[in-house]
């Protein structure tokens, strides 16, 4: 893709902090000089206009129409026209700068910017996506909250930022957007192998926990449509019967360890978390719970899309988690766990929840369930497969043989996804830059496909949403 770019002849020290050469025949100049802020009224038929973190900004409905917090009086609301470029002014560090691709009306947090003569609106949209990405923003911003600042409009326009020729800022965008369109296919390409690595994952762990290792002992109805017929041997015994709740307070004494329970992750201390989000863990631990090495933590928000691991460590969790142990010694706490990771057990929890809000991933068709809480009551009451416990160490000796190289498979796909990301990252870093030259490798690309309905938003790991404070 970037096979013959090569650097500018010349470079000159420039007067901006995070891109300290630039070629010789760009300029710099304050942001201020180069948009105007606009401050429009709403008129009858605007719809609302979202700034998302991957750099889009279009209306709402383009997007996804849940998982928002909807504004019922649009106080304050602006006008916002197709070109106009848009920052977030809480979410710019997160890269949440983009160009409208549609008229609608914005929420008075966005900075709402129109370019003037001979400014391409989209090659500063990237521009200041690298001040995002160089973590410039977050450092001059003023933060009014965690993983938040507050980036107006008067901070951007001091702001001195390359200003190259209109014919190099109009090649730089042309050629970003075309990488960016071989990128985006191959990535789509990836998770869909993802998906169906999980698939195969999926239906593994459920024949084994459900019908155990060997496909031709005899089977009888256990009564229970997600189960199905299980081996004629095994039991069906209420959830309560067979796991206790342990429900033990924390206090400063007992441990400072604070344990984070997501889907990626699993159970894990709060500072080896490998994704970012989910709510900030609380200073005062009084209100938590303790968790021991071989407790089964499962969040009662989440437990219906699988929030649910097995820790090995001992430390605090937030007071909506459960910890579960088998109450006979002899049983095998990983055959449980692996229950709660069935998809069609997870499924089956849906009508005991309560407070529902679903969403659809609209690749996968997979409904993303959060903040369902269940009560402990009810899940004790939950009807669940027992084999003898001779057999539970089988199964999940053998689960783990049979999804190994799957597992193996996935972590190669996300790693694949995530260089590709940082390639993209570096590529935009070093155009915007004037690092690499593209004039000409632009001016002999394809013409650009007409324009295409907006791509939905990714599906949102709910690990980074996960609860972490008190109900």
């Amino acid at each position: 893709m970037i096979e013959g770019l090569k650097p500018y002849a010349e470079y000159k020290e420039s007067d901006i902090p995070w891109a300290r050469a630039l070629p010789t025949s760009w300029q710099t100049e304050r942001a201020k000089r180069l948009f105007t802020k606009m401050q429009r009224p709403v008129r009858p038929d605007d719809d609302v206009i979202t700034c998302f973190r991957d750099g889009m900004v279009t209306l709402r409905k383009n997007r996804r129409l849940r998982g928002f917090t909807e504004a019922t009086v649009f106080s304050g609301y602006q006008g916002i026209r197709k070109g106009d470029l848009v920052i977030h002014g809480m979410d710019a560090f997160a890269g949440a700068i983009g160009v409208s691709d549609s008229d609608g009306k914005g929420t008075p947090v966005y900075n709402v910017c129109k370019p003037g003569p001979g400014v391409v609106a989209n090659y500063y949209a990237h521009t200041v996506r690298e001040m995002s990405r160089s973590e410039w923003i977050l450092a001059l911003a003023k933060g009014i909250r965690e993983r938040s600042t507050d980036f107006r409009y008067e901070m951007f326009g001091n702001q001195i930022v390359p200003l190259p020729p209109p014919d190099e800022q109009a090649a730089i965008v042309r050629f970003l957007d075309h990488a960016n369109r071989k990128i985006d296919g191959w990535v789509r390409a990836k998770r869909k192998l993802i998906g169906l690595l999980n698939e195969q994952k999926q239906a593994i762990i459920h024949r084994a926990v459900t019908r155990g290792l060997h496909p031709d002992v005899p089977l009888k109805p256990s009564g229970i449509p997600w189960l199905g017929d299980i081996p004629k041997h095994w039991e069906v015994l209420p959830l309560g019967r067979v796991l206790v709740e342990r429900k033990e307070s924390n206090d400063p004494i007992k441990t400072k360890n604070i344990l984070s329970l997501s889907l990626h992750d699993g159970v894990v201390p709060y500072a080896e978390k490998t994704r970012p989000g989910g709510n900030k863990a609380k200073d005062d631990l009084t209100a938590y719970k303790l968790a021991y090495p071989g407790d089964i933590v499962v969040n009662s928000m989440n437990v219906v899309v699988g929030s649910v691991g097995l820790s090995r460590y001992f430390g605090a969790v937030s007071p909506v988690y459960y910890m579960l142990r088998p109450r006979q010694g002899k049983d095998t706490v990983e055959y449980f766990d692996s229950i709660f990771h069935d998809v069609a057990f997870q499924r089956s929890l849906f009508v005991l929840g309560n407070g529902i809000m679903v969403i659809q991933s609209k690749s996968s068709g997979k409904l993303n369930t959060i903040r369902m809480r269940i009560p402990m009551g009810k899940l004790n009451r939950v009807e669940i497969p027992y084999p003898p416990p001779s057999e539970q160490q089988a199964i999940v000796a053998g689960i783990g043989t049979e999804i190994a190289p799957v597992t193996t498979a996935i972590a190669r796909t996300e790693r694949e996804i995530a260089l590709m990301q940082e390639y993209r990252t570096r590529l935009t870093a070093d155009l915007v830059t004037g690092k690499l030259d593209v004039r000409e490798a632009a001016a002999h690309l394809p013409a650009p496909p007409a324009a295409a309905p907006a791509e939905p938003v990714p599906d949102e790991p709910l690990e980074e949403i996960e609860t972490e404070e008190t109900e």
